[in-house]
């Protein structure tokens, strides 16, 4: 036999984890760690960090990973300073103090869904803004003691890593999350194993892995199917967030929602209330619906009611294209078992997903979460009236602004996002209870009367931190990307702190315009090097890895500021995370945002902004349309000029470069003999004190209490009663409606000849209708709908109910009588609909008859 140069089998790894065993006088260091109260208690984090500041720094701000790789020396050293163990002490007992406060009683229970949590940056569970902002509200909710459990997703991979190549093209980079150096706890089942829930998929069980993180009071649970129970073409299933095919996406969206639910059961967690933040949990109601049939004998329309009347859906986008979607092929693949377990035809279910019943429609999830809630809103006043008009067909005959659909504005956990050194300033001058008060405005009023020179240090010193952070933390990866060390050194000695410095940092999708700012090159160059008054941009953010134009756009922001007027002028800072979010939110002198309007749903950022003095200067879209006060900011109008969106392009660049130097550049550097601008103070003054209180975690989180939760709680508990007594009295009341609708005749309309042929302003004018009303005299209203017509648009003016004037069995007459107050050209027309005081809102059971 010939022998071989070699001859081996591939290697089998396994990981091991070898922790430092930390000594039992540093336990409180690992309590602490496992709980994300440091994340928003600046004690804390300023504990961890002072244990190893460089060390802090390479784990990520990771408390946990920084536990394990001190060393045994740091241990014994830490063990004998006295003073940094007495702060252990007093951090510790802080959190247990904060722990101690019992859960509101006042306010329901809530189970919270969503794909992504933003919570800390060493937690990559989390690709924009909808994480950050669920990560925000659990956060919230644990201040405001509201009894909340979320539910999601623990990403092997999350989402990626940004790092640039040498000509400026993104690199998405995925990297491994080791579950053992994370801020996460295993949940353990009875026998004290790590607790494995099953998730019927169609021909198989999928196994996800449950692990619990600590949010203050608040517990958030996670799936994880990368597991070796699962086959390798399940186990991705929570490998990336928004990766993979639509197979993939459906399988995750099943996952959340179906599995999401059979974990609350199997932890015994059972919510008063659902909250579906965004569509890809809509299918926890298709669970939910399965439950009550198969285990409380609900009939499907019973359980519908009850699912509905507890359920809420917040949705985030703007535009249809933004949704869910899926085949009627691969959707059936999924769900096919689930007519059966609800006593439904398939028609029936994918019909709840189709805003046209009986059609060829994809089954959509935005649809299905408005089907199944009874509630829904907007992310901002603007984008309520945008989903208005956006979900409008479901409802059909009813005008967008009757639609139920309703909004609550986004905001951002003050102390999360406020700098160490502005809570501490806030606390000073408004007292140490300000931030149960925060959503107040009157509560930051002595803002007005705090020196002017304390507020513009506070601003340079955090400008200065910023400035700091990018020279050290960024000279690394420009030196790996950008070749030249001589343009690095020139880059750093031309950072210039003494400059108006812009922030422009979010998703590079197109619609947020970011290549608005470079519409004409000569204008910016003139603007950024004037000796006398210098300006610079710092630009963050990652593109989609599959959106080809947003990352043209960074690229081309990448050539411009390498051209040499722009060098050192135009700065972009790759791998946008929380870390570096929050230090250009708190450190840059103004907060840019250009959105295409009207997409830019809410926008949180720019909230951020306005906690640490930074003043904003944007478009009037998502929150700055409310937000936006004169003498607290710049606004870009929301009203457009052109149809073209390259012409209007070009205005709105051209007016922010017009804003800069004639406004907005003068008033910064009108410094006085103390070497700071009053006019710059003051409008920072009025940001924080008009602006800000209105954009906090805490007044969003007391919106939805006051405007969905407690009604929902309400409604839900009175159907639920006496074995669903009422909920399934709706049910049979909707069928008797529904089965004698065709029924309902008009006899006879008349409209007074006056009203028809003269009509005039200040006269009343009577209408009657005769209807054959089927036997649902009580069941149904009769009303008058006027539209008014102007310039070739119609627009919805109001209604005006008819009232029976007479009863001869079925047949019923009912009338109107009314003044004209208004001239001018309108639409009128006449409908039916069904009655009844147990209904939440129209939209409830939409059924209409025109006449």
């Amino acid at each position: 036999m010939k022998l071989q140069v070699s001859n081996s089998n591939a290697p089998s790894w396994r990981d091991i984890t070898i922790k430092s065993e930390l000594p039992s006088k540093l336990k409180k260091l690992e309590d602490l760690s496992k709980n994300l109260w440091w994340v928003w208690n600046s004690e804390g984090k300023a504990l961890f960090r002072s244990l190893d500041v460089d060390l802090w720094r390479q784990t990520g701000e990771n408390p946990v990973m920084l536990l394990q790789k001190l060393g045994f020396e740091r241990y014994q050293q830490i063990i004998n300073d006295q003073g940094l163990m007495d702060r252990i002490d007093k951090v510790y007992y802080d959190f247990k103090d904060y722990m101690k406060e019992p859960m509101r009683k006042d306010v329901p229970s809530v189970s919270y869904f969503s794909m992504e949590y933003g919570l800390c940056n060493a937690l990559k569970i989390y690709s924009g803004g909808l994480g950050i902002l669920a990560g925000d509200y659990i956060k919230e909710a644990s201040d405001s003691r509201v009894d909340m459990t979320a539910v999601g997703f623990l990403y092997r991979f999350g989402y990626f890593t940004q790092t640039l190549s040498i000509d400026g093209q993104q690199v998405a980079n995925y990297e491994s999350q080791n579950f053992n150096q994370l801020p996460i706890e295993p949940v353990l089942d009875k026998n004290g194993q790590h607790l494995i829930i099953e998730v019927p998929y169609p021909g198989r069980i999928i196994y996800a892995r449950i692990w619990r993180v600590n949010v203050g009071r608040i517990k958030l649970y996670l799936m994880d199917t990368d597991i070796d129970m699962n086959s390798e073409f399940d186990r991705p299933i929570t490998h990336q967030l928004y990766g993979g095919d639509w197979e993939n996406r459906i399988k995750q969206e099943y996952m959340l929602g179906i599995g999401g639910v059979i974990m609350l059961k199997t932890l015994g967690i059972k919510s008063q209330l659902y909250h579906c933040n965004e569509g890809h949990a809509a299918l926890l109601n298709l669970q939910r619906l399965a439950d009550y049939v198969q285990e409380e004998g609900l009939s499907f329309n019973e359980a519908m009611e009850v699912v509905r009347a507890s359920s809420l859906y917040t949705v985030h986008t703007p535009v249809p294209a933004g949704h869910d979607y899926f085949d009627e092929g691969l959707f059936g693949k999924y769900m096919g078992e689930f007519p059966a377990k609800l006593g439904i035809e398939w028609r029936d279910l994918m019909n709840l997903g189709r805003e046209n019943p009986d059609s060829q429609e994809r089954f959509s999830m935005s649809v299905f979460a408005l089907n199944t809630c009874q509630e829904a809103n907007g992310v901002s006043w603007l984008h309520g009236k945008v989903s208005q008009k956006m979900f409008q067909g479901l409802w059909k005959g009813y005008a967008p602004e009757e639609s139920h659909v309703s909004y609550v504005t986004n905001g951002v956990h003050m102390p999360t996002w406020a700098a160490s050194e502005w809570k501490e300033f806030y606390a000073d001058t408004l007292g140490a209870d300000y931030i149960y008060n925060q959503a107040e405005e009157k509560t930051w009023e002595p803002i007005l009367t705090a020196k002017d020179e304390d507020i513009w240090e506070l601003r340079m010193r955090l400008k200065n931190k910023l400035i700091n952070f990018v020279k050290k933390d960024f000279t690394e990866n420009w030196l790996k990307n950008q070749g030249d060390p001589s343009r690095i050194i020139s880059i750093m000695e031309r950072i210039n702190p003494n400059a108006l410095l812009i922030g422009f940092a979010r998703r590079f999708a197109t619609y947020k315009r970011a290549y608005l700012l470079f519409t004409d090159l000569e204008r910016l160059s003139k603007i950024v090097n004037n000796e006398k008054f210098p300006v610079q941009f710092i630009f963050a953010g990652k593109a989609h890895p599959a959106d080809g134009a947003g990352q043209d756009l960074i690229k081309r922001i990448i050539e411009v500021s390498r051209m040499p007027q722009f060098l050192g002028k135009i700065i972009f800072l790759e791998n946008y995370d929380m870390i570096v979010a929050k230090r250009l939110v708190t450190g840059v002198d103004i907060w840019l945002n250009t959105p295409t309007r009207p997409l830019e749903a809410s926008g949180t950022s720019g909230e951020k902004a306005e906690m640490n003095g930074v003043l904003n200067f944007s478009v009037l879209d998502g929150w700055w349309y409310e937000g936006y006060k004169q003498g607290a900011g710049w606004a870009l109008t929301d009203k457009r000029t052109f149809s073209d969106q390259g012409q209007q392009d070009r205005l709105d660049a051209a007016t922010i470069y017009s804003m800069l130097e004639n406004e907005i550049v003068p008033l910064y550097f009108a410094q006085n003999s103390k070497g700071y601008s009053p006019e710059w103070v003051q409008y920072i003054k009025n940001s924080i004190v008009r602006i800000a209180p209105h954009f906090t975690m805490k007044r969003m989180i007391d919106d939805y209490i006051n405007r969905f939760y407690l009604k929902e709680s309400a409604r839900s508990k009175k159907l639920k009663a006496n074995n669903y007594a009422l909920a399934k009295e709706i049910s049979a009341w909707k069928f008797k409606v529904a089965e004698k609708w065709d029924e309902i005749q008009i006899i006879d309309l008349h409209v007074s000849d006056a009203l028809i042929s003269n009509p005039v302003n200040g006269a009343e004018y009577e209408t009657t209708a005769v209807i054959n009303t089927a036997g649902l005299t009580k069941d149904i209203g009769v009303e008058l709908v006027l539209y008014t017509e102007e310039n070739g648009q119609s627009t919805f003016h109001g209604t005006y109910p008819l009232t029976v004037a007479k009863e001869d069995g079925n047949i019923v007459t009912y009338r109107i009588k009314r003044k004209l107050m208004n001239a001018g050209v309108f639409r009128y027309a006449f409908r039916i609909y069904p009655k009844n005081a147990n209904l939440p809102h129209r939209q409830d059971f939409a059924y209409l008859k025109w006449f």
